[in-house]
């Protein structure tokens, strides 16, 4: 008879040890889980072990449920059940426990964004209540899309007059960035970090729809790995971009292996303040891919941050889908 218990934070080694067994079978590819890149996702995801379970036959851990806990509700960040014991209601006594617990200490609010591709996992959450509340789209803009003229002209002739430019440090992309003068108008495409944007208070105005990983909570956890450029006036920020280097893993922390020679970079905030019909957003990701032949993917979109269509003018094009599922948390 399979038991289940809640975890506490000196329950890491027992978490770590039920991804490897439960999690890692079906993901066979990912980097097995260590206790330092658990306590990670605990920084970066504001993971709560004391919204994790484990579920156990003997001493064995057949099934886990990682969940990570903010005010505006839980995240069930991941849940699996080994494979020799699906199909016994493991999945769904886990999910049922939870919100039993959150029922009443709260937060409410219980949030999943599963890949659509998982139809064992959208099944279960269908199953256990859930709402199919929104679609996230994956959308990917191409290095090798960049324009033609800017393809065919070698560096050394893009040149910037030395009185439209100066150069400054930008820590989080550890290189030297130019802070250049926009032709149309007195606008400059500078550095910028988490800590500027903050400062100003331009993270906390974002979508309250942005998904978990691209939230202001994830954004300021992880602000040392988060480099940024924007369009700016004499007067004020006018457009933004954050990205990172998906040459690091966002929850552990170690090096990806890349397919090509060139990096992919993984836009985590994208925003214009001003009505331009997005042409500082277009400036800056020409910019951003200016510098190297990258690959820009932008997740779990919500059709509230922005339209397909307005994206599709930008260069991005659909690549996946995960599905927001939703419920409120209830005691039975």
């Amino acid at each position: 008879m399979a038991a289940y218990r809640f975890c506490r934070s000196d329950d890491i080694g027992l978490l770590t040890d039920a991804l490897n067994r439960c999690w890692s079978p079906y993901f066979p590819d990912e980097p097995a889980m260590t206790p330092a890149t658990f306590k990670q996702s605990i920084r970066d995801r504001q993971v709560w072990c004391s919204s994790c379970m484990v579920a156990f036959s003997g001493a064995d851990p057949i099934g886990v449920l990682i969940g990570a806990k903010r005010a505006s509700g839980t995240l069930i960040h991941r849940i699996a059940v080994h494979p020799d014991h699906r199909r016994q209601e493991h999945g769904r006594h886990l999910l049922t426990s939870l919100g039993s617990k959150l029922a009443i200490l709260g937060p409410p609010r219980i949030v999943a964004e599963v890949p659509e591709t998982l139809d064992a996992a959208c099944g279960l959450f269908s199953a256990s209540g859930y709402v199919e509340e929104a679609h996230l789209t994956d959308y990917v803009l191409s290095g090798e899309e960049r324009d033609t003229d800017e393809r065919r002209t070698p560096n050394a002739e893009r040149r910037i007059p030395k009185e439209k430019a100066l150069f400054v440090d930008d820590p989080g992309a550890g290189e030297i960035a130019a802070v250049v003068q926009s032709a149309e108008a007195d606008r400059y495409v500078i550095p910028v970090t988490v800590d500027d944007l903050t400062a100003n208070g331009l993270l906390e105005e974002g979508n309250p729809q942005t998904c978990w990983k691209r939230s202001v909570e994830t954004l300021i956890a992880r602000k040392e790995h988060v480099a940024g450029l924007a369009v700016a006036s004499d007067e004020r920020i006018e457009a933004y971009v954050l990205y990172e280097r998906c040459g690091v893993d966002p929850e552990r922390g170690e090096a990806r292996g890349q397919s090509s020679g060139a990096p992919d970079v993984e836009v985590v905030s994208l925003r214009s303040l001003i009505e331009d019909d997005g042409a500082c957003l277009r400036q800056l990701l020409d910019r951003l891919r200016g510098q190297g032949s990258w690959t820009l993917r932008f997740p779990k979109v919500h059709p509230a941050e922005f339209s397909p269509g307005f994206l599709e003018t930008l260069g991005f094009r659909p690549a996946g889908r995960h599905l927001l599922y939703a419920a409120h948390a209830r005691s039975n």
